[in-house]
C-alpha cells in the first residue's frame, strides 16, 4: 500500500507537547482486529478509531515473536538479542532484562518532563523480597514514576497486584493452570489457592487475585493515574500493557455471545470496550485531542488460530503466513496504529516497513530530543509522517523466533537463516508473495549474498544505527556464518 500522509499544523513537533500512551496488547494477530480485517468475526470499533484518526501502518512489526524480548525492544529501542536473552522469554522473578542504566521510553520523556507510568503486565522480569510483597527491581528503577499492575503473564508466578513497589496482597498461596470451560485449550487462574506444600501448585497468588478482573482494574487504574497528572504543567506518559488477548481467555459474562468467534472474539470485544472507556476518559478531561496514543501488540495470534478458523473462520493471522514464535511475517507482523488529532489528520496508511524499535526514536524526535550514541541503537525515527513529509526508508530490520531463529528484511526481500543442520534459507518477496508460499532462495543468489552480509553486521555489530558506540551484551553465535 502507498504512503498517504498530510501534515495538518505548522508548529514544529516539541511545540506541540503531546500528552503519550503506548497500549500493548498481547498476542493479537494481525486480523484480530476489524480495520485490518473485513471478515472479522467481531468489531473492534475503538481500536478501529485509533487507526482511523490517525496513520495505520500496515507493515509495522514487532521486534520479537514472544512477550519479553518484544516489550524489551519496544521500551529500550534495542533488539533484545544484544543482551543475555537469545531465545525465549523470562520467569517473573528473573533478574530484570534491562539494565538500570539503559535508556528506555521512560526515562527519554522523564528527562524531556514528562510524568511517567505504567499499568498492565510488565513480563520483563523483577526481583521481590523473600515472600514476594515488595518489588526490588521493577518499572520504578526504569524510568517510570508509577506503576500499578502484575509481573508477567498469569501461567507465570507471581499473581497479584503490584501498587508502586508493593503487593496491599502478597502472592503466599499456591494455585496451578486449572482448566478453562469458557474456551478452548486454555486454562485459569482462580480461586480456590492452597498454602504452600500441596502439589502440583506451581504459581505463587495473592488471595485477592483473578484472571477475569485484570483487563478492568488495568484500565480503573490508568484512568485514576491520568486524573491526577493531567492537571500538572507537565504533559504524561503512560503505558498500558494489557493482557488480552493472552490465555487465559476469559471475558467478562457481559461480553460473552457478543462475537461469532466464541470465547476469543469476546475477549477482544472486551479489550476493545476498555480501550473505549480510556479513550472516554481523555475527551472528558479535554485532553483527547493533544494525546499521542501508540497502539501495537507484541506478537502474532496463538497457536489456536487454526483452531478459530476451522470453528469459526475467523482468521487472526488475516493473509499472512503462521503466527506467534513463528519467523513468517504472521509472528511479527501487528497491528500498528497512531492517532494525534491535534497533529496528524486521520485517514491516513503508510505502507513502509516499520518497526516497535523506531517508537523511541519517533517520541525523541516529538519531544525535541536527541537520540545518543549509547541508546535505542536499533531505533529510527518516522516522526516526518506527523509533518506531512516521508521519512528516509529504514534500514533492514531483524527478525527473531522464540528459538533464537534469525530472518532479515530490507524493502521487499526477507532472508530466513536456518536453525538447524537440515534446514535451508528461505528468500521470499513479499511485495508479490505475502503469504511466504515461494521460495525464491535460487533465483537471486546475489540478494541473498547481500542480505546475509548486512545480517551479519548489524547482529555482530552491536548496534543498526552506525553513530552508536554500543556493543552487544553478549556475543552472539552464528553456526550459519
Amino acid at each position: 500500500m502507498t504512503a498517504a500522509v498530510v501534515g495538518v499544523a505548522q508548529a514544529t513537533l516539541a511545540d506541540q507537547r503531546p500528552n503519550i500512551i503506548i497500549i500493548y496488547t498481547d498476542d493479537q494477530g494481525y486480523g484480530d482486529c476489524s480495520l485490518l480485517n473485513p471478515e472479522s468475526k467481531f468489531k473492534t470499533p475503538n481500536i478501529d478509531r485509533i487507526g482511523q484518526q490517525g496513520i495505520v501502518f500496515t507493515d509495522g512489526h514487532c521486534s520479537n515473536t514472544v512477550c519479553t524480548p518484544s516489550r524489551y525492544g519496544l521500551l529500550t529501542g534495542r533488539y533484545s538479542w544484544r543482551t543475555r536473552l537469545k531465545q525465549g522469554v523470562l520467569n517473573s522473578d528473573d533478574e530484570p532484562l534491562i539494565a538500570n542504566d539503559r535508556s528506555t521510553i521512560a526515562t527519554l520523556l522523564k528527562r524531556n518532563g514528562y510524568n511517567t507510568g505504567m499499568v498492565g503486565k510488565w513480563h520483563l522480569g523483577m526481583t521481590f523480597n523473600e515472600d514476594g510483597s515488595k518489588i526490588l527491581d521493577g518499572p520504578l528503577q526504569k524510568g517510570f514514576n508509577y506503576f500499578w499492575g502484575i509481573p508477567a503473564s498469569m501461567n507465570f508466578g507471581y499473581c497479584a497486584w503490584y501498587d508502586m513497589d508493593f503487593a496491599k496482597v502478597a502472592p503466599r498461596m499456591m494455585t496451578y493452570k486449572k482448566p478453562n470451560k469458557i474456551a478452548v485449550s486454555d486454562y485459569r487462574i482462580i480461586p480456590p489457592y492452597e498454602k504452600p506444600g500441596a502439589s502440583k501448585k506451581s504459581i505463587k497468588v495473592a488471595e485477592d487475585f483473578e484472571d477475569i478482573m485484570v483487563l478492568e482494574r488495568f484500565t480503573e487504574k490508568a484512568v485514576q493515574w491520568i486524573g491526577k497528572v493531567h492537571k500538572d504543567d507537565k504533559p504524561f506518559f503512560l503505558y498500558l500493557p494489557l493482557t488480552s488477548p493472552h490465555k487465559p481467555v476469559v471475558p467478562q459474562e457481559r461480553f460473552r455471545g457478543k462475537s461469532e468467534a466464541g470465547a476469543y472474539g469476546d475477549f477482544m470485544i472486551e479489550t476493545d470496550f476498555w480501550i473505549g472507556q480510556l479513550m472516554k476518559a481523555l475527551e472528558e478531561r479535554g485532553i483527547y485531542d493533544n494525546t499521542m496514543i501508540i497502539f501495537s501488540s507484541d506478537n502474532g495470534p496463538e497457536r489456536t488460530w487454526s483452531k478459530r478458523i476451522k470453528l469459526h473462520g475467523h482468521v487472526s493471522n488475516r493473509t499472512l503466513r503462521d503466527g506467534k514464535r513463528s519467523l513468517y511475517d504472521g509472528g511479527h507482523r501487528v497491528p500498528f496504529f497512531i492517532s494525534w488529532p491535534k497533529k496528524i489528520q486521520g485517514g491516513q496508511t503508510f505502507g513502509k516497513p516499520v518497526n516497535q524499535l523506531d517508537i523511541f526514536a519517533t517520541l525523541a524526535e516529538v519531544v525535541g530530543d536527541k537520540v545518543k550514541s549509547d541508546e535505542a541503537e536499533d531505533s529510527f525515527s518516522f516522526a516526518q509522517l506527523f509533518e506531512g513529509k516521508m521519512p528516509q526508508p529504514r534500514k533492514a530490520m531483524i527478525h527473531q523466533s522464540m528459538t533464537g531463529q534469525f530472518a532479515i528484511r530490507e524493502g521487499k526481500w526477507k532472508l530466513i537463516m536456518p536453525n538447524r543442520a537440515n534446514q535451508k534459507m528461505e528468500l521470499y518477496d513479499l511485495e508479490n508473495d505475502l503469504a511466504e508460499q515461494r521460495n525464491l532462495l535460487d533465483k537471486h543468489p546475489e540478494i541473498v549474498a547481500g542480505l546475509k552480509a548486512k545480517m551479519i553486521k548489524i547482529i555482530d555489530g552491536g548496534k543498526t544505527r552506525e553513530e552508536c558506540s554500543s556493543a552487544n551484551d553478549v556475543p552472539m553465535n552464528l553456526s550459519w556464518k
